[in-house]
C-alpha cells in the first residue's frame, strides 16, 4: 500500500529546509526551527502538517516580513524542471510552508508578496495563496493575475487561472470570485489558446468549476469559443464541459453534438461477478443496438450508485465511450469498476444499482451486490 501522502513532511524534510535557510540566513537558529516545526508531526495530516513548519518559519525567521520574505527567495531551490509537472511527484510539496507563510504573513506587503508568489508557483503553486490576496485586494491582485497571463513560464501563466478556481481543491472559497465570475473569464480568455497543455488543463478545470455555480455562463462561454476553435481549444472546451455531460445538461451535449435523443435499446446486460467482495472489480457488460434507420453519435456513461455509509446510494458517473453507431448497428459495450478503497470513496455492502446514460438519458441496467471483503 501507498504512504499516506502526510508523510513526505518528515523531520529529515524539516531538516533540510532548515539547512536552505541557514545557508541563505547563517542566522537563522535551525536547531529551535526544527524542534518546534517537528513537535507532534506524526500525528497531523498533509496540509496542517505545511501549516505548522509555516508557523515555525514565522517564530524563527526575522521579525519583519521584508527581511523574511528576502531569506525564504534566497533559500529557494532549482525552478520546474519542465513545462509539465509529469514526474515530478510529491517534490514540489516541499514549498507549501513557504506559500503558507505569504498567505498568512504577506498581506501587508503587497508588492513584495508578489514577488515571492511569482518565483514560488515557478517551483510548486502559488494557487492557494494567491486567494487571500484576491479577498483583501481584488482589484490590484486581478491586475496582476492578468499582467501574469503574458508571462514566459506556463507556470506564471497556470497561477492566473487555477488561483482563480471557484472550487480549488484544498482551498476556501473567495466570495468576491464566487461574485465577480465574468472578471474570471476575461482571464480565461487571454489563455484559451494558450501554447502550454499544463495551462490549457487548468483553464478547463477553471471553466469545469464555473458551471458548477453558473452554468449558464459555462454553456455561453463554451458556444463562443468552439466557433472556428482549432483543435487544442476544442479539447479544452470537452474537458471543461465534463461534469456538465455527467449531469445531462442538455446545453452541454448539443454542443458537442449528442444533443439528440438515441433510438437504442439495452440487450445483454450482465455483472461479473454479481457478488463482488470490496477489494475486487466487477465487469459490467451490455450490447446497445441501434433502433435507427440512420446513423447516430452517442456519448455513453455509466452510472453506478454506490452506497453510502448510511445506506443511502450516490452516483457517481464513469466515462465509457462515443460511438458513431450505423444504421440498424449494434455496439458490445464493457466497464471494469474498481471496489478498491480509495480516500475518496469506500466501497459498503450492499445493492448498487447501474444506469447506463446514453446522450444524457439514464436507462437502468440492472444491479450488482457488494459483500465484505474475505
Amino acid at each position: 500500500m501507498a504512504e499516506p501522502l502526510k508523510t513526505f513532511f518528515t523531520p529529515a524534510l524539516v531538516r533540510r529546509l532548515a539547512a536552505d535557510l541557514a545557508r541563505a540566513h547563517p542566522a537563522f537558529p535551525a536547531t529551535r526551527f526544527v524542534r518546534d516545526a517537528c513537535a507532534g508531526l506524526d500525528a497531523l495530516e498533509l496540509l496542517d502538517r505545511g501549516r505548522q513548519i509555516a508557523r515555525a518559519l514565522g517564530t524563527h525567521l526575522p521579525p519583519s516580513y521584508p527581511d523574511a520574505i528576502d531569506v525564504l527567495l534566497r533559500s529557494l531551490g532549482p525552478e520546474h524542471a519542465s513545462d509539465e509537472l509529469v514526474g515530478a511527484g510529491m517534490a514540489p510539496f516541499f514549498y507549501l510552508p513557504h506559500t503558507v507563510f505569504v498567505a498568512e504573513h504577506g498581506l501587508d506587503h503587497f508588492d513584495r508578496s508578489m514577488r515571492a508568489q511569482y518565483e514560488l508557483t515557478k517551483r510548486f503553486s502559488a494557487e492557494a495563496s494567491i486567494r487571500p490576496y484576491i479577498t483583501k485586494d481584488p482589484e490590484r491582485t486581478l491586475a496582476q493575475l492578468r499582467a501574469w497571463a503574458g508571462d514566459p513560464d506556463p507556470h506564471v501563466r497556470r497561477l492566473v487561472s487555477e488561483g482563480t478556481r471557484l472550487r480549488l481543491p484544498w482551498a476556501p472559497r473567495v466570495a468576491w470570485l464566487d461574485a465577480h465570475p465574468t472578471r474570471i473569464l476575461a482571464l480565461l480568455d487571454l489563455l484559451k489558446d494558450d501554447p502550454a497543455s499544463l495551462v490549457r488543463r487548468s483553464v478547463a478545470n477553471n471553466l469545469n468549476d464555473l458551471g458548477k455555480v453558473h452554468p449558464g455562463l459555462l454553456t455561453d462561454t463554451c458556444r463562443r469559443w468552439l466557433w472556428r476553435a482549432p483543435p487544442e481549444r476544442r479539447a479544452l472546451v470537452e474537458h471543461a464541459l465534463r461534469s456538465a455531460v455527467k449531469r445531462g445538461s442538455p446545453e452541454a451535449l448539443g454542443l458537442l453534438g449528442y444533443g439528440t435523443s438515441a433510438a437504442v435499446a439495452i440487450e445483454a446486460a450482465r455483472f461479473v461477478p454479481a457478488r463482488a467482495a470490496i477489494g475486487g472489480r466487477v465487469s459490467i457488460e451490455f450490447t446497445l443496438p441501434s433502433r435507427s434507420r440512420t446513423a447516430q453519435d452517442l456519448l455513453v456513461d455509466l452510472a453506478v450508485h454506490f452506497v453510502k455509509a448510511d445506506g443511502r446510494t450516490a452516483s457517481k458517473v464513469f466515462k465509457l465511450t462515443r460511438v458513431t453507431l450505423p444504421p440498424r448497428g449494434r455496439v458490445a459495450l464493457r466497464k471494469s469498476i474498481s471496489l478498491a478503497v480509495h480516500t475518496t470513496r469506500t466501497p459498503r455492502p450492499g445493492r448498487h444499482p447501474v444506469d447506463v446514460v446514453v446522450n444524457g438519458a439514464a436507462t437502468r441496467l440492472g444491479a450488482f451486490h457488494v459483500v465484505p471483503a474475505r
